[in-house]
């Protein structure tokens, strides 16, 4: 995963699903998050690197950056994800503090006009100069210094990064070239349909007055994803009322093989238009979804000019994961990690 360390992410700290089925037996939306009130970090230690000490509050700010649906969300994350969201996290906070370790033990250094620069554009981010000192009065224990301590870490490992992984990830043309006349299998796709959905989900073993709640609240969601006029409208309304698990992406599934949609879906969607809408459709457990076509993909084999540029950046994706992980594993051999 490349990752991109701006200044702004790495400072607000205190602030995949795979789209294989449409709806099988999902959880209800309540019992996919974490019930209670959002984290509130404090500034505990959960690790030291080489002795420097990482809080929770850095932990949370790389959770978001991981899942920034949780802002959408009171600040919470799926129950299902949580573990695997927070042990990437920890490795991630862990592997910064090893490159900023790495970027002094260089000697590397941020000329002050470059670190002014970024100090003003962490301020065009807050709406008045009363909100930009809460953040220091918050984070920074009311210290500019210290504001600035953390601006220039942020900017050596940035520094750090471009060296050793971005400026060598370059993926050239030929090379991209090459790698599709050697895969042709890769870019041979099925017939699929590119879908978001809205779903309403009883709960399980329904009595009948539930089941007639449930059949209301779908009729309710019709009406409203009828009126959504694009693919914005229709996944910000998706966020808000969907009861299946891809409501935090906007209930966009991407392009899904027809092999794997359930028959009353697919038999609506081959009568569809790419924009359109349809009505409520009926799945097992008496649960309701309706969907919107966003594209519909025929099989057939993906030209070259067409994927050249996505799979430029796949390339460079995957080149940039593997630096990312070599120089994880060298700056961690002779270090000394603890999570607490």
């Amino acid at each position: 995963m490349e990752h991109a360390l701006s200044i702004s992410i790495l400072l607000l700290a205190a602030s995949t699903l795979a789209p294989a089925q449409l709806i099988s037996s999902h959880a209800s939306a309540a019992s996919s998050f974490s019930t209670g009130v959002a984290p509130q970090p404090q500034g505990k230690p959960v690790a030291r690197v080489n002795g420097s000490v990482l809080t929770d509050r850095d932990l949370l700010r790389e959770e978001y950056a991981i899942f920034p649906y949780a802002r959408q969300h009171n600040g919470m994350i799926p129950t299902a994800m949580e573990s695997d969201i927070r042990a990437g996290a920890m490795k991630m906070i862990e592997f910064e503090e090893l490159v900023y370790q790495e970027a002094l033990r260089r000697k590397l250094t941020i000329a002050p006009e470059r670190l002014q620069r970024a100090e003003a554009d962490l301020r065009k981010q807050y709406a008045t100069s009363n909100e930009f000192q809460e953040l220091i009065d918050t984070e920074f224990k009311g210290s500019r210094k210290l504001l600035r301590v953390k601006i220039e870490r942020s900017l050596l490992i940035e520094q750090m990064l471009k060296t050793e992984i971005n400026g060598r990830a370059y993926v050239s043309p030929a090379q991209v070239r090459a790698y599709y006349d050697k895969n042709p299998q890769q870019f041979s796709v099925p017939e699929s349909y590119a879908i978001q959905t809205i779903s309403i989900i009883p709960p399980d073993n329904a009595n009948e007055q539930q089941l007639k709640e449930a059949r209301k609240k779908a009729d309710d969601d019709l009406r409203q994803a009828k009126l959504a006029k694009n693919y914005e409208d229709f996944g910000m309304l998706a966020e808000k009322i969907s009861e299946d698990d891809f409501r935090v992406m906007m209930g966009d599934h991407r392009a899904v093989d027809q092999t794997k949609l359930p028959p009353q879906v697919l038999q609506v969607l081959q009568k569809m238009q790419p924009g359109q809408t349809s009505d409520l459709i009926e799945l097992e457990n008496h649960a309701y979804t309706i969907v919107r076509l966003n594209a519909h993909i025929p099989a057939g084999e993906q030209k070259f000019d067409t994927v050249k540029d996505s799979l430029r950046g796949s390339l460079k994706k995957q080149k940039t994961e593997a630096l990312r992980r070599s120089l994880d594993t060298r700056l961690r051999k002779n270090a000394k990690v603890e999570e607490l």
